[in-house]
């Protein structure tokens, strides 16, 4: 008699009346060992999902307090700071959740698979070194993330960029499907001897195998002397051989040649390393069967060294293929870490980034971007802050049904990121009143609503700032934009000033600071003042530059006071000068001559957001 197991037990669902945030939800966790048997039911809620969101777990983010995306950035420096973490550090999870909203219904699968690049194909890739915080470290261990399992049981993987390399670097005869097409160029006479005598050969060695098949008998001293004579070998069981060419001219006309004889013949080319051909394997079949055969047991072996050679980046490739919107809660430094990491290295600038991502993900939406649109937040600095926010404040009740097994209360908890993320999301629709389900249809009104959220990295570079563990902090109250050229970068200041002090000393240095004006520490060694008025900076410059400096300000810059414009910063960013002091990193963009040029810097916004309490506080920040 088998006893009847309760759905529960397979499926959470969490009343609508719970305190959501605080509780421990069930994620599938796949290492290299459940990998394959995962993907499966992966591909399958995939396929049955309307979105899919994403968190991963790295080994870092910034080294240096400045290097974080904060809100003086406009998007290009934005992009150069995220590029650069995204090719510094490691990824070591990567959450992912297909999910479907109906009403205030989401239903949930989620999984967390651990990654560990390795050179799994020993060929000598991936091999490179990586950066790691202890800040991220250790709170993964607080989470109980067993680092040994990573680095042994972890999935391996290679980008779309690597993939390449990887196949050439291998060798592996590679099955061409396409009929050729005779070539327009007339055949020279060297051509025409090359392909004579090649023609000649695979007569020769046709004939040879058949007589072979019909002499069974002959000693295999005789069989040898006739392999080598005619260079017949062996594919498997079936016989082939080997043609070397010294061009892809030759190439063709071989592949040319071989269409005049009967499709028992099968092609193969033999890559060299520097990704030529140096060789076209030809195979022989017994009969159209078992060349159709041969060519689902060629495909097979292609895709499962495809699958080996891709690792994680499976499921990656299953999600473009799906064309599903994929929702995150930091888009640009999450998908400059996907695409560094699964398709190629990152384009110098922002523009190319967006055009490249697009290719592989159409759909992306950030919650940051969302959030914006509830309006000023107060005290609501990560998800599980922000959903209680909007469950305080809004009617906006969402059950959440999650596969894989019941609440956790204790073990593994990784990956829970990923859920918050489904979870915030549904609730923002609710509140703004969006229908997620309009992005399926192909109703061009839908990016007046939703689809105008998609790809709002430029948005989302300035919008929010993230914390240490990963998490979001939302606005505290509303920003307001101004230009690139209202902001002055300050340093060579007393290390003991602080923002207010500053301020304080400015204020009575000069008539140029008799207007309303801002001044926000970016890390201990350089400050940023913000004119609020148009001209003062630039007049501040001037004053700075000039030689008839009076005053209080004549004494700050005789202890060594520096001021530049955003260009310098910039600049800073451009040429990779990440030194761990601002300060450093002005210097010596102030020393190097003004012929950097920003590539797509005319399509670039020239305003960010300006908000007093995006201020970067010294004492909380991981350097």
């Amino acid at each position: 008699m088998v006893a009847l197991i309760p759905r529960r037990l397979f499926c959470t669902k969490i009343s609508r009346n719970c305190h959501q945030h605080q509780l421990q939800w069930s994620v599938k966790q796949v290492t290299k060992s459940n990998f394959n048997d995962s993907l499966h039911d992966f591909h399958s809620h995939l396929s049955s999902s309307d979105f899919v969101a994403v968190s991963f777990q790295n080994t870092g983010s910034f080294s240096a307090a400045w290097h974080r995306v904060s809100s003086f950035d406009c998007p290009e420096t934005a992009y150069l700071k995220a590029r650069r973490a995204a090719d510094r550090f490691q990824l070591l999870q990567f959450a992912v959740c297909p999910f479907t909203i109906s009403g205030s219904k989401v239903t949930a699968h989620p999984y967390n698979f651990h990654l560990f690049p390795r050179d799994e194909l020993n060929i000598g890739m991936p091999s490179y070194s990586f950066s790691c915080q202890t800040s991220y470290l250790t709170a993964m261990a607080q989470q109980g993330f067993d680092f040994n399992a990573c680095i042994y049981d972890g999935i391996s993987y290679l980008s779309r960029a690597q993939e390449l390399v990887a196949k050439v670097r291998m060798g592996n005869p590679i099955a061409i499907h396409h009929v050729v097409k005779p070539t327009s160029t007339p055949p020279s006479v060297a051509d025409t001897i090359f392909v004579e005598r090649v023609k000649s050969r695979v007569k020769h060695w046709k004939k040879a195998c058949a007589d072979s098949s019909s002499r069974k008998t002959d000693e295999a001293l005789v069989k040898s002397l006739r392999k080598l004579v005619l260079g017949g070998e062996q594919y498997g069981s079936r016989p082939c051989m080997t043609i070397d060419v010294c061009s892809e001219r030759q190439v063709q006309l071989v592949l040319e040649m071989l269409g005049e004889f009967s499709d028992d013949l099968v092609a193969l080319k033999i890559p060299t390393k520097g990704g030529g051909t140096q060789a076209v394997r030809v195979v022989l079949t017994s009969s159209k069967e078992d060349k159709s055969l041969f060519e689902r047991e060629l495909q097979n072996v292609e895709e499962e060294q495809n699958k080996k050679i891709r690792g994680f980046r499976e499921v990656i490739d299953l999600i473009s293929a799906s064309q599903k919107p994929v929702v995150s809660h930091n888009s640009l430094n999450d998908f400059s870490v996907i695409h560094s990491k699964f398709i190629g290295p990152l384009p110098l600038n922002m523009d190319e980034f967006l055009c490249s991502l697009r290719l592989v993900f159409p759909h992306v939406f950030d919650v940051n971007h969302l959030m914006k649109e509830i309006g000023p937040l107060e005290n609501v600095t990560n998800i599980p802050a922000a959903i209680s926010y909007l469950k305080n404040r809004f009617f906006a009740p969402i059950d959440m049904e999650i596969s894989h097994g019941a609440l956790l209360n204790e073990g593994k908890i990784h990956g829970q990121t990923v859920l918050r993320i489904c979870h915030l999301f549904a609730k923002l629709c609710s509140v703004l009143r969006i229908t997620p389900g309009a992005i399926q249809s192909s109703d061009d009104n839908i990016t007046s609503r939703l689809g105008g959220y998609a790809h709002s990295f430029k948005s989302c570079s300035v919008s929010s700032q993230e914390s240490v563990d990963g998490r979001i902090r939302i606005w505290t109250k509303s920003p307001r934009k101004v230009g690139c050229k209202h902001l002055v970068f300050l340093w060579g200041f007393r290390d003991s000033l602080s923002a207010g002090m500053l301020k304080s000393l400015l204020q009575g240095s000069h008539d140029v600071f008799s207007e309303e004006f801002d001044v926000c520490l970016v890390d201990k060694s350089c400050a940023i003042v913000v004119f609020l008025q148009p001209n003062l900076s630039q007049a501040f410059l001037d004053i700075m530059s000039s030689e008839g400096i009076s005053g209080s300000l004549r004494e700050l810059v005789s202890e060594g006071l520096r001021a530049a414009g955003y260009e310098t910063y910039k600049r800073a960013c451009g040429l990779g000068y990440w030194e761990a002091d601002l300060a450093s990193a002005l210097d010596k963009a102030s020393a190097t001559p003004d012929c950097f040029s920003q590539s797509g810097s005319e399509t670039n916004p020239s305003e960010v957001y300006w908000c007093n309490d995006l201020m970067i506080n010294l004492a909380t920040c991981e350097v």
